[in-house]
């Protein structure tokens, strides 16, 4: 499942990390123009993509980029790289959306940067493709199914998101990304364009 890196995942881990190292020399440029502001002054319609290429600090490039690395390339296999592109996309516009939407709501005026909600739709493509694949928890190192990993991934994400718990992080963008993959996906089920589940 996890053999080497296909071409799509590969060009958006490269893309992210060459975005990174701009950053280091034009920082506060490339934030106010493409990370994701709310509805306002500084919003761009472009900002709905952009955002998710912009990362604040190593960590937590690596993390999201790790996580590319890891699922990615199965989907990508499976779908073929213009399909899993799509996929991606979508989901890190139906991210995007939805935290423009809880700014709105809640009048939090801060940008929104990092690849995070696409990331969270691919988990939800991998869960409902590859269910009983067994994936390992970091912390603690316990072993599970792919469909209860990414179940309590989502579980836990609401719950941040409604209680306010780690504020800095944006829940709802992750969820957002959840819910644009399944939409995606049940369009595509219900297209019969695409096969979107293993024979």
């Amino acid at each position: 499942m996890f053999r080497s890196l296909t071409p799509a995942a590969t060009a958006l881990i490269a893309a992210n990390f060459a975005v990174f190292l701009l950053e280091q020399v034009a920082f506060v440029p490339i934030v106010r123009l493409f990370a994701l502001w709310p509805l306002g002054p500084y919003f761009h319609w472009w900002q709905l993509l952009t955002f998710a290429f912009i990362h604040d600090g190593w960590l937590y490039i690596f993390f999201n980029m790790f996580a590319v690395f890891v699922f990615a390339p199965a989907l990508e296999r499976f779908w073929g790289a213009r399909r899993f592109l799509t996929y991606y996309l979508v989901c890190t516009v139906a991210a995007a959306l939805t935290q423009l939407t809880v700014q709105h709501l809640t009048g939090n005026p801060e940008p929104t940067i990092g690849a995070s909600g696409g990331i969270f739709g691919l988990l939800l493509a991998f869960a409902v493709l590859f269910p009983r694949t067994q994936l390992l928890l970091l912390l603690p190192p316990i072993p599970m199914p792919a469909w209860l990993f990414v179940s309590i991934y989502g579980v836990l994400e609401l719950i941040f998101g409604v209680t306010g718990t780690f504020a800095d992080i944006a829940h709802f963008a992750h969820l957002g990304g959840m819910i644009g993959g399944a939409l995606m996906m049940l369009y595509w089920q219900l297209s019969g364009r695409v096969r979107w589940r293993p024979d």
